[in-house]
């Protein structure tokens, strides 16, 4: 299966970068998998790296109930719960869109991406030149921008106070564009500054 580039004349070019991100949208961005997984309904799903135990039990739970249901999900799936909800994702059979931080030139594929890559449930999308090999705090951001762009509504399980997911939070509500998270005291903040409070997943199918 080869990379592909979509330039930002090309039809299949997501709209919601260039609304959402402006002059800041990748002219190209490269892609490997079915490209048609970015015509359904996307869901970017994003936690800290820290998080409390009860909200990481609510996340895999979460994963599960989206996994079921079909929704199509879209992430780095880089923090370790982020990972482990990917786990999850991947015993489905709905589309998943994988965002790394670096390049697809080079990069190693985890042993459970060939069987859903082949299937065609698999599609990953990167806004990084070839050059781009390593993960860095900065292209981490740059990446977690560009998911949050191109995804319908935006899940964020657990935000670390005054990190960089915080930040994020903050553009996705500036923008408009629905964002939601678990209701929890840890995630007060999150809520008040303006994201919806979780009841179950059929909140992200309206």
């Amino acid at each position: 299966m080869e990379i592909f580039q979509l330039k930002q004349s090309s039809s299949n070019y997501p709209s919601s970068l260039q609304k959402y991100l402006g002059r800041q949208a990748p002219g190209t961005i490269m892609g490997l998998g079915n490209i048609d997984n970015l015509k359904q309904k996307k869901l970017a799903f994003f936690c800290s790296v820290k998080c409390p135990g009860h909200l990481i039990l609510k996340a895999y739970d979460l994963s599960q109930s989206l996994k079921e249901a079909g929704v199509t999900v879209i992430g780095g799936f880089h923090s370790p719960i982020e990972r482990e909800c990917l786990t999850i994702l991947l015993r489905g059979t709905q589309p998943i869109i994988i965002c790394p931080a670096r390049s697809l030139k080079g990069m190693r594929m985890r042993k459970g991406f060939k069987k859903p890559l082949e299937g065609g449930r698999l599609l990953f999308l990167s806004p990084f030149k070839q050059g781009q090999r390593r993960n860095t705090v900065e292209t981490a951001m740059q990446r977690n921008h560009f998911v949050a762009a191109i995804a319908d509504t935006v899940f964020v399980a657990h935000a670390s106070s005054n990190s960089k997911m915080e930040t994020i939070c903050h553009e996705v509500v500036k923008s408009g564009k629905p964002l939601f998270t678990f209701e929890s005291e840890a995630n007060k903040f999150l809520i008040n500054i303006g994201a919806k409070p979780l009841s179950q997943y059929s909140d992200f199918l309206k």
